[in-house]
């Protein structure tokens, strides 16, 4: 029986000659895998659609770098609810099934949580973008999916170019629910704070940055991580939006911005598979080991 699993996808396995990106995986799980040794357990990794895989042979399944689950949504699904009669997932499922979908965005809203103004769009909406837009008088947009990760089909749409969207928004919006967000300038000065925590509790932050040009944070497309040192009162902003969540989360990341009126608001709370940012601040590994202990 072994006591952890980490769960990754495939392509984060095993590589060879693995570059900068998969390097920063694999170096992250060693702190977690050495944190957890260091509390006596054991620790296995593997991908999560492993068919070889003995699932009821480990007493956690822990979501680190699953990071193909939205391109294989059907897939994933099934998995987790097959899985999740095998072993103890963390996060636990009826978390993951919330956060998957962006629709969480609303429940915090409605908790008094501040996020970006954002109007949901449900498949099968026979509008246009620009009929969709015009009642908001936004002028700067961000249009997104409401189950997608590593800005998967995120535009920014203006007037200018909302027409030349409206194809591949007719594409999305037949299968699956978007989001329209008014853009919020600040990010591009001052970028988006990843707050990391653990049991509910704050335990470091990184700060994104887009390249220059660009509107997306994620490394995936040019942006920067930098050390970050947030002030009291974003920790408190951080946690709150996690305290909300029931069950409490093992783990948990808050995304956050300022809004067009220097306000900090959640553009993501991220409860599946968060990259942490380990090798940031490596005591952060031994705080999720001891978590996990506390789960086990």
């Amino acid at each position: 029986m072994v006591d952890v699993t980490l769960l990754t996808d495939s392509r984060y396995v095993n590589p060879v000659n693995p570059d900068w990106y998969k390097q920063n995986i694999l170096d992250d799980d060693k702190l977690v895998r050495e944190a957890l040794e260091r509390k006596g357990l054991t620790v296995a990794r593997t991908n999560w659609d492993n068919p070889d895989y003995d699932w009821s042979k480990t007493k956690l399944a822990v979501f680190r770098t699953t990071w193909d689950y939205f391109d294989r949504y059907t897939e994933f699904s099934q998995w987790l609810d097959r899985v999740n009669k095998q072993t103890q997932l963390v996060n636990p499922l009826s978390l993951i099934r919330w956060n998957i979908d962006k629709h969480y965005l609303r429940d915090l809203e409605q908790q008094g949580i501040r996020i970006p103004p954002t109007v949901f769009i449900e498949p099968g909406d026979q509008r246009t973008l620009a009929e969709i837009v015009t009642p908001t008088h936004w002028t700067d947009i961000i249009l997104k999916p409401a189950i997608s990760g590593a800005a998967r089909h995120t535009y920014r749409l203006n007037q200018e170019n909302i027409s030349a969207h409206e194809e591949i928004f007719r594409q999305l919006i037949a299968n699956e629910s978007m989001l329209l967000q008014e853009f919020q300038k600040p990010v591009l000065e001052k970028g988006e704070v990843a707050y990391m925590l653990f049991g509910g509790k704050f335990s470091h932050a990184v700060l994104k940055k887009a390249k220059p040009g660009d509107f997306r944070v994620q490394d995936d497309f040019g942006g920067t991580v930098h050390d970050y040192h947030p002030s009291a009162k974003e920790i408190e902003f951080a946690e709150h939006a996690v305290a909300y969540c029931q069950p409490a989360p093992v783990y948990a990341r808050v995304d956050a911005i300022w809004n067009n009126q220097d306000e900090l608001c959640v553009s993501e709370l991220e409860l599946i598979e968060p990259e942490l940012w380990f090798r940031k601040h490596s005591p952060a590994a031994d705080m999720f080991a001891k978590v996990l202990c506390k789960v086990l």
